[in-house]
């Protein structure tokens, strides 16, 4: 034990991110690391929440990232060297277990379009700390600058379909859907993660927007996660990847949930099955920066005014949602009456010259037409998506668009009644599939009214990205979406 303490203060003077743990069996850790990073989330333009897991290990160990307790310290400036530098913002927060050993902090105040760096002490308590993860962001630029914002819009994240999962039945690895397992990537970057990541960290985006399907609790379908340390289980596997950690340093994020990642495959609030709605309502605040740990009064759905030409909003789509199975009815919901009041207000409101709404599913598609959960589904929620469009005509709600993920594969689709519709396909390559056309008579669009300007073919992983460029002398404020495979080819461009 003195030999075990010795070497811990050798380590905290030295900086070292060594772990002397190699087994979640063995005692305590009184050196912690930080194998998931820092991860900046909900930047607006005069604020952020930032985290950081404490861990017993930089990598896996049983497929899993064991934390353990301790201290963080953040400090927060501007990034660029000034004259006269600012005594760094400081906050301190506890990881403990009841919150899976994330420690979380909110900086206010902060100065609009300017880029902050966060550096982090990590220690098992307030008196042996050491450096820790650094990560970079920049704060919006509100509705009164002109600044060019670029972002990254993904969904399926499907680690099981990407890794393989040892121990899995190979039945499992048969048919290509949702929930089985393919053959496994087997580049010999694996080690590192998705090739994604790495393309977009090229980019430089100002943000990264994962809408859901961020882990699948249901991959491999049999055995599922069930049990918190199960769920938990599945974030951190994802995010100790050595690109997310690289991506996270610099690019800050924001969140939403789909199915996968909130209780299984196209999943309602009803059922008594695990995880429970509770839990799955849990494990979203805590495992992700939507708000203040433990406050359970965060919305997730939101609006950010990120400079003069762009404000985004962000959708909840599971928490609020009417059962699947309920019949379509003026009644029947996704966002609910709360969300949906809001979500109108806002857009009535706003000034910016260009609206995205980023949703966790499609509202134009098509779709498969098998499916009952979203808005683009017969029998699903078309009441609500139909009214939300007559709303965005009568009211004249100019250069109104939508994002989606969900779907697996990449488009642009264009609604008779003009909205227009951009889905940013799976992440992974194995995760993808070819799209539904207009026309499919095993799609929701049977009579081909839907204009489809781009569907992806063949199948890849990839992910859409956005960028507003302020308004120039010569040249108005335009609005660039384009689609990129996971290499960051591009694969189709739409200029606004």
């Amino acid at each position: 034990m003195h030999l075990r303490f010795s070497l811990c203060i050798i380590l905290l003077m030295i900086g070292s991110a060594a772990t002397v743990w190699a087994s979640p069996q063995e005692s305590p850790a009184r050196c912690p690391s930080a194998g998931q990073g820092m991860m900046v989330g909900e930047v607006s333009t005069h604020s952020a929440n930032i985290q950081v897991r404490l861990t017993r290990t930089e990598k896996l160990v049983d497929r899993d990232v064991p934390g353990t307790p301790g201290s963080v310290e953040f400090s927060l400036q501007p990034s660029r060297q000034t004259v006269i530098e600012p005594i760094p913002a400081t906050k301190s927060a506890t990881a403990a277990a009841e919150n899976d050993y994330i420690a979380r902090v909110t900086f206010s105040g902060l100065d609009p379009d300017t880029e902050y760096t966060c550096r982090s002490l990590i220690g098992p308590d307030t008196k042996h700390l050491r450096p820790g993860p650094i990560a970079t962001f920049r704060t919006h630029a509100g509705p009164e600058i002109a600044s060019d914002f670029s972002f990254v819009v993904v969904t399926g994240m499907n680690y099981g379909k990407f890794h393989g999962v040892n121990g899995i039945d190979k039945k499992n690895h048969r048919a290509r859907n949702n929930t089985s397992l393919p053959a496994p990537y087997e580049g010999p970057d694996k080690h590192l993660g998705y090739p994604a990541l790495e393309s977009i960290l090229k980019l430089k985006p100002d943000f990264f927007v994962g809408t859901g399907d961020n882990v699948y609790y249901d991959t491999p379908k049999d055995p599922r996660a069930k049990t918190v340390s199960e769920l938990r289980q599945k974030w951190h596997e994802q995010f100790v990847q050595p690109r997310y950690r690289s991506l996270f340093a610099s690019v800050p994020t924001y969140w939403e949930i789909d199915d996968h990642d909130y209780r299984k495959d196209d999943c309602d609030n009803s059922g008594d099955y695990a995880p429970s709605v509770q839990v799955a309502k849990r494990l979203m605040l805590e495992q992700l920066p939507y708000g203040p740990m433990n406050d359970t009064n965060t919305k997730t759905y939101r609006t950010y005014r990120v400079s003069r030409d762009l404000q985004i909003w962000f959708v909840e789509g599971r928490i609020y949602r009417s059962d699947n199975r309920t019949p379509e009815s003026p009644e029947k919901t996704i966002w609910g009456k709360e969300q949906k009041a809001w979500l109108k207000r806002t857009l009535q409101e706003s000034t910016a010259t260009y609206k995205v709404l980023i949703s966790p599913t499609p509202m134009i598609g098509p779709d498969d037409l098998r499916k009952k959960d979203n808005h683009t589904n017969i029998g699903g929620f078309r009441h609500e998506r139909d009214d939300f469009f007559a709303f965005i005509k009568s009211e004249q709600i100019k250069n109104f668009y939508l994002v989606c993920g969900d779907r697996h594969w990449q488009y642009h689709a264009v609604d008779p009644r003009g909205p227009e519709e951009f889905s940013s396909g799976a992440l992974v390559d194995v995760n993808s599939r070819l799209g539904r056309k207009a026309g499919d008579p095993k799609s929701t669009d049977p009579e081909a009214t839907i204009k489809q300007p781009y569907l992806q073919n063949p199948a890849s992983g990839g992910f859409l990205h956005v960028t507003s460029l302020a308004a120039q002398t010569s040249q108005a404020a335009q609005l660039i979406f384009q689609h990129r495979d996971e290499h960051g080819k591009l694969l189709n461009q739409v200029v606004k």
